[in-house]
Formats: C-alpha cells, structure tokens, sequence
C-alpha cells in the first residue's frame, strides 16, 4: 500500500514556503507519473557465480534514473533467470528505489543461461507496448547463437535495440553477443569485474538514449565525459 502524506492545517508560512521550493525543484525532474517516454528492460545473468556481480549492479541501476532526470520518464523493467529453469520479471518501476528492492531480494542460483527465454520475453512484451532498450548483462552462453538469431531478428522488427553488456572475455559469449547486438541496431560493450563506473556509466547511456534519442545520448556523454559512452553512441551512429 502507498504511502499517503499527512499535512498538518497548522502549517505556518515557512513550512508552506518550503513546500513551494521543493515543488519547484521537483518540476525540473522527469515526471513520477503519465506516460512513460521510455522504456526498457534490464535483464541480468543470476546463475551462481553471477552474485558479486548482481550486488554491484543492484547499487548501480540508479544511475539509470539519474540519468534521465531531466529529460522526461523512464520505466524498467527487471528480468533475470537462476537455477534451472527459473526466468522471472519484476513489475515495471519508475524509480531506483522499486527497482533496488526488488534487486536485493534475489539471490543467485546456479543453473544454465536462459538467454533465448530472455529474448522471447522481451519480443512479447514489445507486442503490447514499445520497448526502447534491452540491457542484457551477462559472461558467459550455454545456448547456440543459431536459436538466438532469429528471436533478435524478431526485436529488430519491433524496434528494439539489444545492448549487450559482457562481464568477461569469453570468446563464444562475446561472439553471441556481438551477432544479437549487430542484428538489433545495438551495441556490444564489454566490461571487467572492477569496472564498476564503467558499467554504470553504460547503464546511464542506454537509459539516457532510451528517453532521449542520440540527443539524451549526446547530453549524458557532455554530462560525464565518459570515453566508454562516446564509443558506444559511435558505435550506434555507424548502424543509423
């Protein structure tokens, strides 16, 4: 259940004029309600080895937020499969703080990737409503390339851009990857264990080009003078 803000009717100028202040502060940030102006899905490898990873990336996907405050609304969605046969998505969220509860009540599980539940889960979420982004963070692939193709094809033609984030230099993951990166319109990027700014770095960028287009891009580069963000909006630029 939702919070509800209680208001005393005893309130004096002062606490009505600070009121106001924050108001107006507020009003420059990305609305907290109405239509989203993007929307993506953060998808994330929680087999075992993968918990270290999955911490780090629960402290950084605020950045995601952040990024976009300013330009308009974003929703996320999670999605991550453990164990098995376990994929799940988290409800659409609007803030770090849904998105970052959910993220810390998971623990990862050892079991097979799931990339291709992954990819047909986003293709049928774009069915419904558009999805500018997939994030897909991950080191390692125990799926064929030839079964992912196809459904990244099927992405493709919904308009949604895949950009694949590999932990790692596994050479059979990043070819994988770099194929569902090239026949989505996304990137590829790849990134180490202590890398952690770079990460959040390329987490803010797809957030601020899933709002904002090459321009949010542009902004968010100017913003944070990253290298890591400029080669990923090149590398979108060559494919536009």
């Amino acid at each position: 259940m939702a919070r509800k803000n209680i208001v005393s009717d005893t309130s004096n100028s002062q606490d009505v004029a600070n009121f106001l202040n924050k108001a107006r502060d507020l009003s420059v940030r990305a609305p907290a309600s109405g239509p989203a102006q993007g929307r993506l899905i953060f998808a994330m490898d929680a087999t075992a080895s993968r918990q270290p990873s999955w911490d780090s990336a629960a402290m950084l996907q605020a950045e995601m937020f952040d990024a976009v405050s300013g330009l308009g609304a974003l929703d996320i969605q999670l999605v991550f499969f453990r164990g098995l046969s376990e994929c799940k998505a988290s409800a659409w969220c609007r803030d770090a703080k849904a998105l970052g509860n959910y993220m810390t009540k998971v623990t990862c599980q050892a079991g097979h990737t799931q990339i291709e539940r992954v990819l047909a889960h986003v293709e049928r979420e774009a069915a419904g409503k558009k999805i500018d982004a997939l994030i897909y963070v991950g080191d390692c692939i125990e799926e064929s390339p030839d079964i992912l193709a196809p459904i990244a094809g099927k992405l493709a033609l919904k308009g949604v851009k895949a950009f694949m984030f590999q932990e790692g230099h596994d050479r059979t993951a990043q070819f994988a990857f770099e194929e569902i990166a090239r026949i989505t319109g996304g990137a590829f990027m790849q990134f180490d264990t202590s890398a952690a700014k770079k990460l959040r770095d390329l987490l803010g960028a797809v957030a601020s080009y899933a709002v904002g287009g090459q321009n949010g891009l542009s902004v968010y580069q100017e913003k944070t003078g990253s290298k890591d963000v400029l080669l990923l909006g090149n590398k979108l630029r060559k494919k536009s």
